[in-house]
């Protein structure tokens, strides 16, 4: 269950790039950016619900070999993390093309939430979106060139991305470590997932959103911002495979910085 929270966390947030891509196609971006705050808010719900069950693996371990056996379960968790990465990225061609159309109907609706919604989930509105189902072929990435994709960006989101999706199991794993100040490191999780999310803001979300308002300002060109989310999404799933190998070495840096929060 817990896996599949995460899965669902993930799957959310690389999906969300696909928002941008479909509002800067329609030419209603704020409309976008609407249904981008939805989904947010949906996977910080679902990040939230899942942090006490993840918190109970760690008072049901096992007295002998606890911390293996806290270890093996928070790998297969990181690894849902990465599966969640990967469905999104499958669907994103399809969600584009959904989404695009959810947007023109938010806008339609003056900007209701609840009013899509009810439009939404209905029949024929099913039938239509399972008719944009289709996985990514390789002509999707026609015209892409991969020399306009900015290195340190990516980079950036890699590191990002691994804090992310550690900053809880970490600090929990930590609490193991350090049994002594096992609270604090506890609380510790949400400065280091406040911190990762900071640096999405400052480092990566302006620069997706000013080449969507090139295209839609005609400055830039849509074939530029599909470069740009592809290597987002990319640089997501690079960064929870490096979560695995961050996981206990940022475990064992939280466990020795709470002794100077005491």
């Amino acid at each position: 269950m817990i896996a599949l929270f995460i899965l669902v966390i993930h799957s959310i947030e690389t999906l969300a790039y696909s928002v941008r891509l479909s509002g800067a196609r329609v030419k209603l971006l704020a409309s976008a950016l609407s249904l981008f705050n939805v989904m947010v808010m949906v996977s910080r719900l679902a990040n939230m619900m899942q942090q006490p069950f993840t918190g109970s693996l760690i008072d049901n371990a096992p007295k002998v070999n606890s911390l293996e056996f806290v270890e093996n379960q928070y790998r297969i968790l990181i690894g849902s993390a990465t599966l969640g990465t990967v469905i999104g990225l499958l669907l994103l061609p399809t969600f584009i093309a959904v989404f695009s159309r959810a947007i023109i109907h938010l806008a339609e609706e003056r900007g209701s939430i609840p009013a899509l919604l009810k439009k939404g989930f209905t029949l024929s509105y099913f039938k239509r979106a399972i008719k944009h189902i289709h996985l990514p072929r390789y002509t999707y990435l026609k015209d892409m060139s991969w020399r306009d994709i900015p290195i340190k960006l990516f980079c950036i989101n890699i590191l990002i991305t691994a804090i992310y999706t550690i900053g809880v199991l970490s600090a929990l794993y930590a609490a193991l470590l350090t049994p002594e100040r096992a609270t604090t490191a506890v609380m510790a999780s949400g400065l280091i997932n406040g911190i990762a999310t900071i640096l999405l803001i400052v480092f990566i979300d302006p620069k997706i959103s000013i080449l969507a308002d090139d295209v839609i300002n005609k400055k830039g060109n849509y074939v530029t911002l599909k470069s740009a989310s592809i290597m987002m999404v990319t640089s997501r799933l690079l960064g929870t495979l490096l979560a695995q190998a961050l996981f206990i070495p940022g475990a064992k840096y939280i466990a020795w910085f709470t002794q100077f929060l005491m």
